[in-house]
């Protein structure tokens, strides 16, 4: 490339604190405004400014040794980090050499003396101009996305480039459409077969390396709305974070949307495939590189590479038979599953029946034990100890009209006490229905439920003995069930425990079992004892039997039905 007579008319200043930086006459080797080096190295001469980005100012400058135009970049920040990152990008580039980033020869950075407003040092990198435009500048000309076929090429030469940076431990931190140019001579109509350039490595971090340490937290530097939260908050930062921001990158090119407008307000997952109509595969593909957790994402820029270029290749197209064939394999091995879904389900089916039967067996006969031996101390305080006449005492001072008429009253009350103990502590010891094992309090609602039932009952006149039974389960059952610390749905199992029993007894009092309130009409006297004992295990026996219903049934269906 030849510099024209224009070009040649005057060169620039790059003192940020020149008043008068352009124009400078061509060959001046110092500034007549400020005094600063207008000649770089004896080779460099700056010709016009380009922009800014981050804390540097960007020129394009004539080299004398090649005779081309190239870019200088001039760090203008004074900060030590902002020098840090500025020696960082020259050192990573220095060391790259890779069609897909800019190229910086090894005496690219160098530093220019300054005198004027005070002494100090710029730092300058001069690197490779690349005659072309960014993605961001293309997306201007397709604000509604780019086609998928161009995106698909673009896609796969930045991976390509990735492949090489994490090669070398190098993360570049800062990938978004201003940042990804093309080797194109108008952004209108960009083709597949331009070539995308990799630019801006200022945030550049290398993991590892002798002149760039790593770090136990990276430096906070990133990009709204492509950076990733690990990048955002300051933590370790690896090839995960170049991969979300390229994701997001190629959803902004494939959309015309900036990410933020994609993002669910509830969840913050981006919401982007009903604006554009791609491959079902790079989709998905796009979707796992920007999960928000790291371990979701690919695990490095070779799986997107490989998953890439099967998307790009067309497959071969299949004939007729072979269609029908596949669609026949897929019809039989769904067939197969689904007898195998189906066994299983039964089989399993079966075992959880089998298991709850043999708890519920175990309960039975665990309640059953526990309320006949609490019925018999129960029997042994009531009829042969003093217990018997002081609770006597008590109810005819209290009640004396109940007493005079069933003198048997306060010992078949204490009888009942004991029994309700009995059942609740076994119900308790058993713990097969997710019930916490509180022996004291599941005891004492035991004893207050089944006593308090058999007096309520001699306040309610009723028709049969079988009714007034059917009162008694109403009461006792529900107030022993809510003592057993039940963990969940606890008003169902009092309400199951309390009518279930109720239907069975009525069941078994219509098929002419004749059962009733277990009551004696005099003392007690030998085997008078297996009368109560019988009763209060019978009972014992139903409230396990609904109960297991209630944990093994009904509340699996209450939860499905929503109730937690």
């Amino acid at each position: 490339m030849v510099l024209t007579q224009i070009t040649q008319s005057a060169v620039h200043c790059i003192n940020p604190h020149c008043q008068r930086p352009y124009p400078q006459p061509w060959g001046n080797k110092f500034c007549n405004s400020c005094g600063a080096q207008l000649h770089l190295l004896e080779r460099y001469s700056p010709l016009k400014p380009l922009g800014s980005g981050g804390f540097a100012q960007i020129y394009t400058i004539w080299d004398e040794k090649t005779q081309t135009e190239k870019v200088l970049k001039v760090l203008v920040e004074t900060s030590p980090k902002a020098l840090e990152l500025f020696m960082q990008e020259a050192e990573v580039l220095s060391n790259l050499r890779n069609n897909g980033v800019p190229k910086v020869d090894a005496d690219g950075y160098f530093q220019v003396n300054l005198i004027n407003p005070k002494p100090r040092q710029l730092p300058c990198l001069v690197m490779e101009k690349i005659n072309g435009y960014t993605l961001e500048e293309v997306l201007i000309n397709s604000p509604q996305g780019c086609p998928e076929d161009l995106v698909l090429s673009w896609f796969i030469q930045a991976v390509q480039i990735l492949q090489e940076l994490h090669k070398r431990q190098i993360i570049h931190r800062d990938i978004k459409p201003s940042n990804l140019m093309l080797r194109t001579s108008t952004p209108a109509k960009p083709l597949k077969d331009d070539k995308l350039v990799l630019i801006d490595f200022g945030g550049a971090k290398q993991v590892s390396g002798s002149v760039l340490k790593s770090h136990s937290t990276s430096t906070r530097l990133y990009s709204s709305g492509y950076s990733p939260q690990e990048q955002i908050h300051g933590s370790n930062v690896g090839p995960g974070a170049d991969f979300y921001a390229l994701g997001r990158t190629m959803i902004q090119l494939l959309t015309g949307k900036y990410p933020p407008e994609l993002e669910d307000s509830l969840t913050g997952k981006l919401r982007w495939r009903n604006y554009c109509q791609i491959k079902p595969d790079l989709a998905d593909l796009l979707d796992e590189m920007v999960q928000d957790d790291v371990r979701s994402r690919p695990e490095h820029a070779g799986v997107i590479h490989k998953k890439l270029l099967k998307i790009a290749s067309p497959l071969p197209r299949e004939g007729l038979f072979t269609r029908i064939s596949k669609y026949l394999v897929k019809l039989v091995t769904q067939f197969f599953q689904a007898i195998g879904n189906t066994t299983l389900f039964i089989i399993r089916g079966i075992f959880k029946f089998l298991f709850a039967c043999l708890v519920t067996f175990w309960v039975m006969i665990l309640t059953s034990i526990s309320t006949g031996i609490a019925t018999m101390i129960g029997c042994i305080l009531a009829y042969h100890s003093s217990l018997g006449d002081r609770w006597l005492e008590l109810l005819a001072y209290q009640l004396p009209t109940l007493v005079k008429n069933q003198p048997y009253i306060a010992a078949e009350t204490i009888v009942y006490a004991f029994a309700g103990l009995g059942t609740a502590w076994g119900l308790s010891l058993s713990g097969c229905f997710g019930q916490k094992r509180r022996f004291l309090v599941s005891a004492l609602m035991g004893f207050v439920g089944y006593s308090l039932g058999w007096i309520a009952c001699q306040f309610i006149p009723t028709q049969s003995h079988s009714e007034n039974l059917v009162i008694w389960i109403l009461i006792s059952l529900p107030i022993l069930t809510l003592g057993l610390g039940i963990r969940t749905h606890k008003i169902a199992y009092a309400v199951i425990a309390g009518l279930v029993s109720a239907y069975l007894i009525s069941v078994f009092t219509n098929l002419g079992l004749g059962l009733h309130l277990f009551h004696f009409s005099r003392e007690p006297q030998g085997f008078d004892i297996f009368s109560p004992l019988g009763f209060f295990s019978l009972v014992s026996i139903l409230i396990s039997f609904c109960l297991s219903i209630s944990y093994y049934l009904i509340s699996p269906c209450l939860r499905w039905l929503g109730w937690r």
